[in-house]
């Protein structure tokens, strides 16, 4: 198995990761850190979660996301981001503009292999 170039990952992540926390917050708001959990959980959408606080301060401050501050049972409050309307048309156009893109990078990937 060919490993994973960090350099590439690297190059794909910048694209799509700010899709990917928007497409967590279509569930309802959600706690920053279980946001990085999620996200680092594999290793490839994100390495650490030192990229996610400023990533969630730029969708805050385009409009795309909001955030709430809630008291916690276990600390001081917790901020808590939502999408915006602006962030759920954001990530329609985002997801109707990826799936075509996916399938002809996969398909220029695939040419030439054996069925």
């Amino acid at each position: 198995m060919v490993p994973v170039d960090s350099g590439i990952l690297s190059h794909l992540r910048r694209g799509a990761l700010e899709y990917c926390v928007l497409a967590m917050l279509r569930e309802g708001p959600t706690y920053g850190f279980d946001i990085a959990r999620r996200l680092t959980g594999d290793g490839i959408l994100m390495a650490s979660e030192g990229t996610l606080y400023p990533l969630l301060s730029r969708l805050r401050k385009s409009g795309l996301v909001e955030t709430t501050w809630q008291e916690s049972t276990s600390g001081p409050p917790r901020r808590y981001y939502a999408l915006t309307g602006a962030g759920a048309l954001a990530l329609d156009s985002f997801t109707a503009t990826w799936r075509p893109f996916r399938d002809a990078v996969d398909a220029a990937l695939n040419k030439g292999e054996p069925s």
